[in-house]
């Protein structure tokens, strides 16, 4: 479990394709002293497990099916991803509940800076959209956001600096991909109702 509030964005190393997954590693300065083989992940807010650690760099195993939902496809060597170690027992919420379980992708409509903030607009699929509401919580590669407005097909959200400057959000163009995990809450309500309805 974690919280959406990335705590570092590191730089990808390498991805390569290995004989069983595709073998992605990452460079890393804040997260790396705590993590041992075996130790969750969130990066760019899909849960990985740590399977090598050498120094400052951390090697995850991703499955096709994770290629298939995240963004993952389009990183290579100097990609920034936005990392997370998961929530302590013990810690504050200081985001949402996120699970690290992609749902999707969407693609950057508009990110500019307005005033002393960012805006951010993002096209998403409908099977998404219909989880997205106005001021509600969703996950943008990892980062615990707001919703500010919602169209038809995107959703608007507001970025403060802080953020832009710590995630990599500072490096997104219109058209790029990013990963979207929606509040799972909205998805249980919805399944208790469609249960009802049978």
């Amino acid at each position: 479990m974690f919280t959406g509030i990335v705590e570092e964005a590191g730089e990808v190393v390498d991805v390569l394709s290995g004989k069983k997954s595709t073998e992605l590693t990452i460079r890393a300065k804040k997260v790396v002293a705590t993590l041992r083989v075996g130790s969750s992940v969130a990066v760019n807010g899909a849960c990985l497990t740590v399977v090598s650690k050498h120094k400052n760099q951390l090697q995850f195993d991703v499955l096709n099916e994770t290629l298939a939902r995240t963004n993952f496809g389009t990183l290579g060597p100097g990609s920034r991803v936005n990392l997370e170690r998961p929530m302590r027992a013990d810690g504050r919420l200081d985001g949402h509940f996120v699970q690290g379980h992609v749902d999707g992708t969407g693609l950057v409509k508009r990110f500019e800076a307005v005033g002393k903030d960012y805006v951010l607009e993002v096209r998403a699929p409908k099977d998404l959209m219909k989880y997205i509401v106005e001021k509600g919580s969703l996950a943008v590669d990892g980062i615990s956001l707001t919703v500010a407005g919602v169209g038809r097909d995107w959703f608007r959200i507001w970025i403060i600096p802080h953020t832009r400057a710590i995630t990599n959000l500072k490096d997104r163009c219109p058209g790029e991909p990013v990963n979207l995990e929606v509040d799972i809450l909205a998805k249980y309500v919805e399944r208790v109702i469609s249960g009802r309805r049978r």
